[in-house]
């Protein structure tokens, strides 16, 4: 149910699962102080703000403000985004559990691999398997949900000591009784394989910087082949974006873009490894080869300012959303007619509450 050319953008709610008509989430920023953060999502959720977002790399973590933010709202969805090689299966679990019954139904999670810098250089754990060690969350988070037996037998294997059984390792059971028995998992993916899964066993998937034109064209085919093994019983893939976001023009559209240039020279230049960064990969799909090569050798070589520089006009058009009210509806409804039915406005916009009601705003007509 996309919105039809030429007819207003739908904003709307959802109480339990995913609906495909464009929702307005916010990312929170994980390094600021988490009693700000909680005062924010307190006012875009009285803004009309449908969704929260708060990531985790090696800043505060997620489920702490997820908490915060669950006794402190009423209405708004709550998501963390949490590595897989952070925690257990069996942990995450748990702290989605709690706060789906802390917020009575109101948690959604978020899981994805993340990269070698945070997963080995933060959490010490090798960074191996990573799509098995998403595909073992997913089900082990559904089956403890569902308060079925819980059988680990991933791609970390349990090492006993020398002569002892594997009693020690008898299965167990979730034993207390969850609020939902599925709570919507969204899988934070960009590379063919993962997004494939996403499109497999998730409820959405989440792609950094998406457009119309990736999601229908470069990323079709790994969605149509998860797509294939779908169960029809988890109904249709949502699949959120997001980015800077502005609506207007003047001084608050010139701040908007630039920090939208230091978002996309961040992850585009700094993220992944030395090796490997899916997110310069992806922009670079999108018809920016040459100025993610750029900005990729800038950012490697310690320049973080001339990253900043590299990122062109073209690419800010492109991967942000900032413009008067007629530019940004029809950003909007494209995103819509491709599939994607939620917009995180990205932590760096300016003033995020008001782009929160001025999209309601848009909306209503």
């Amino acid at each position: 149910m996309h919105a039809p050319s030429g007819s207003p953008l739908r904003i709307r709610p959802f109480p339990a699962a995913y609906s495909p008509v464009v929702r307005i989430a916010l990312a929170l920023d994980h390094m600021a102080d988490p009693r700000a953060s909680r005062d924010l999502a307190i006012r875009a959720e009285q803004a009309g703000c449908d969704e929260v977002w708060i990531p985790e790399t090696w800043g505060f973590d997620a489920p702490t403000l997820m908490g915060a933010i669950a006794v402190s709202t009423s209405a708004m969805t709550i998501g963390a985004v949490l590595p897989v090689f952070s925690r257990s299966p069996a942990l995450i679990a748990q702290t989605v559990a709690g706060a789906d019954a802390l917020s009575a139904g109101r948690a959604v999670v978020g899981l994805g691999t993340s990269g070698p810098q945070v997963v080995e250089g933060w959490h010490g754990v090798p960074f191996r398997s990573p799509l098995g060690e998403l595909q073992e969350a997913i089900t082990a988070c559904r089956m403890a949900w569902r308060r079925e037996v819980l059988k680990v037998d991933g791609p970390r294997p349990i090492p006993l000591p020398p002569g002892r059984g594997t009693g020690l390792g008898t299965p167990l059971r979730l034993i207390v009784q969850p609020q939902r028995d599925r709570v919507p998992i969204v899988v934070l993916a960009l590379a063919p394989g993962a997004i494939a899964l996403a499109a497999e066993m998730a409820d959405g998937w989440w792609p950094l910087f998406a457009s119309p034109a990736a999601i229908e064209g470069e990323w079709s085919r790994a969605l149509a082949i998860g797509r294939a093994r779908r169960d029809g019983a988890l109904g249709p893939l949502a699949i959120t974006t997001s980015c800077v976001c502005w609506v207007g023009e003047g001084t608050g559209a010139r701040a908007a873009r630039a920090a939208a240039r230091r978002d996309i020279a961040f992850y585009v230049g700094s993220m992944g490894s030395v090796e490997r960064n899916y997110y310069c990969d992806a922009v670079s799909a999108m018809g920016f080869t040459d100025e993610c090569a750029a900005i990729r050798g800038a950012a490697l070589d310690g320049r973080r300012r001339d990253a900043e520089t590299l990122v062109t006009d073209a690419m800010l058009d492109a991967l942000a959303i900032i413009g008067p009210p007629a530019h940004i509806d029809r950003r909007l409804r494209a995103l819509a007619d491709a599939g994607v039915t939620t917009l995180v406005i990205g932590a760096g916009t300016p003033d995020p509450v008001r782009v929160v009601r001025d999209l309601r705003r848009l909306a209503a007509g």
